[in-house]
């Protein structure tokens, strides 16, 4: 059975829907750069090991991303997914697990790379804004695009009630995204997301039904 790893930096609600979607594939840790994440609590309820890897007791960046990279190899995962993980990741980490780790970034990237990515797209007057779950690259929210979710921006919107629909379909495409991989129908092919039965999953989009 495949083995992934989920890295966290807050309360973990990405992560949740992860664990909660019965994935083909065993969760072998959940990591955090914050020993007070929430979601550090929630996992180790669920009996996965929990590990808190402070990244203020550092004093690079790189020294960082190198034991963290350790602590993950040591799990043996044939999959690394960022879940609100909040750093930047060096280079030097993203080549070492390079077509194997994935991101979900809260905008349709490439608009809104970044944080703030609510107030961002409602700053610029965008009808639709959304979710994108990635290929992680050395280029910031840069890697290939796997599959998008969209929902439009009400007149009303403000980055709290923006922010909750769009974390709904996070959600709901991660998981999606996760299987494909562990299934072995995912895979990352010449800097494209190639999926199994089809040319290219680059660049698709789900948009739901507005009632």
């Amino acid at each position: 059975m495949k083995r992934y790893v989920i890295l966290i930096s807050g309360r973990g609600s990405n992560m949740e829907a992860l664990l909660g979607a019965a994935l083909p594939g065993t969760c072998a840790a959940v990591i955090s750069n914050r020993p007070d994440a929430a979601g550090l609590a929630y996992a180790a309820g669920r009996g996965i090991p929990a590990i808190a890897i402070d990244h203020r007791g550092f004093a690079s960046r790189e020294e960082f991303d190198a034991a963290l990279a350790a602590e993950i190899e040591r799990h043996a995962p044939d999959l690394v997914l960022l879940a609100g993980f909040m750093r930047i990741l060096t280079d030097g980490f993203v080549r070492r697990f390079e077509g194997r780790l994935l991101n979900i970034h809260p905008s349709l990237l490439p608009a809104f790379p970044g944080v703030k990515t609510h107030a961002q797209a409602l700053a610029a007057g965008v009808r639709l804004h959304g979710c994108s779950v990635h290929f992680v690259t050395p280029a910031l929210d840069g890697g290939p695009i796997i599959a998008q979710a969209a929902v439009p921006v009400r007149a009303d919107d403000d980055e709290a009630t923006l922010g909750q629909r769009v974390l709904v379909e996070e959600h709901l495409i991660y998981p999606r995204v996760a299987r494909w991989f562990l299934e072995g129908r995912l895979h990352l092919v010449d800097g494209r997301a190639r999926l199994a039965g089809e040319a290219t999953v680059s660049g698709s989009l789900h948009v739901p039904r507005i009632d």
